[in-house]
């Protein structure tokens, strides 16, 4: 099945920590904003999206300290749970639909992939966190990922 990414707002830190669990055990974020995809880990395969989209370079953005910040393991470390930082979560908040497909032609040549990924998938990754980081602005919320291996 490979390494499951799920993104979301939450309130702050401890909310992002809680949101995680179910009472089954199984990895989601019940009752979130948000949306789960395979293979787009937040602190390498995002990093050429922020980059383009923020105009921050790469050392910048992996100085902050909100960047891939670990908040809590479970499972012996199977499910992390990482914040992003809040100027990706603005750059995608105020990204023009119009310019997705450019930027993700952009990020589908950097050479952060090993086999360069599908424009239109990527677009279609940049659609859902621009529509989820806006209304995450909107609530004054902030942006996580959990990861489950």
């Amino acid at each position: 099945m490979g390494v499951i990414y799920g993104y979301f707002a939450a309130a702050d830190d401890d909310d992002a920590v809680r949101a995680v669990m179910r009472e089954d055990d199984e990895p989601t974020a019940p009752g979130y904003d948000g949306f789960d995809v395979n293979g787009m880990d937040p602190t390498v395969d995002l990093l050429p999206a922020e980059v383009i989209l923020s105009g921050r370079s790469a050392e910048t953005i992996q100085a902050d300290p909100r960047y891939g910040h670990l908040l809590a393991t479970a499972d012996d470390g199977q499910l992390l749970r990482l914040s992003l930082t809040d100027a990706l979560r603005d750059a995608f908040a105020a990204a023009d639909h119009g310019s997705l497909h450019h930027v993700a032609q952009v990020w589908a040549a950097s050479d952060v992939f090993p086999t360069p990924p599908d424009p239109q998938g990527l677009a279609e990754f940049l659609e859902q966190a621009i529509d989820l980081a806006g209304r995450a602005v909107e609530r004054g919320h902030r942006l996580y990922c959990w990861i489950c291996v």
